[in-house]
């Protein structure tokens, strides 16, 4: 049977609880670690008793008490991941504005993400998947594969001008 380990926390019972109820699901077993830590004191807890009542493997439990016990709650709570999904973007913030200009305007005239996905060879020199253009505009500029246009895209504004002045009303 493995030994209770004390590791002093500074936060407060009132403190975890307040930031357990803020955090990410992803959060929430370190801090209730945490939280069932404080609770034991200074006779200390078992990482097999951590393990039961946070519901979590032993190495997660030891991963967290050490991270904790080298950089304190910010080490604890970091998790390492760039961005939201761990990879660095495909475009850069430049061509992230120029694309949404693009997509924006209503007079761009593109078909579909393959004419996208041209443009972004040609603009930016770089062969990127379909897929990767796909989700990126759907993403960030919640564009839709197939969506209705008001008019068409050519349309000359002299020829619906001249065809209202002659249309007959009734």
């Amino acid at each position: 049977m493995s030994l209770a380990l004390h590791i002093p926390v500074t936060e407060s019972i009132k403190e975890l609880r307040v930031k357990l109820k803020q955090a990410s699901p992803m959060l929430q077993p370190r801090l209730k670690m945490l939280l069932v830590m404080k609770k034991a004191g200074v006779s200390g807890i078992s990482k097999r008793e951590l393990m039961d009542s946070v519901g979590v493997c032993s190495q997660s439990i030891q991963n967290w008490r050490t991270a904790y016990k080298r950089g304190g709650m910010a080490a604890l709570l970091a998790n390492g991941k760039k961005g939201k999904c761990g990879k660095p973007s495909v475009f850069t913030k430049q061509e992230h504005r120029a694309m949404e200009a693009l997509l924006q305007n209503p007079r761009n005239g593109l078909a579909g993400y393959v004419e996208l996905q041209k443009w972004v060879a040609e603009e930016f020199q770089k062969e990127v998947k379909y897929n990767t253009v796909l989700k990126y505009a759907t993403k960030h500029f919640d564009s839709k594969v197939k969506t209705a246009r008001k008019s068409h895209v050519k349309k000359e504004e002299e020829a619906v001008a001249a065809f209202k002045k002659t249309s007959v009303k009734k």
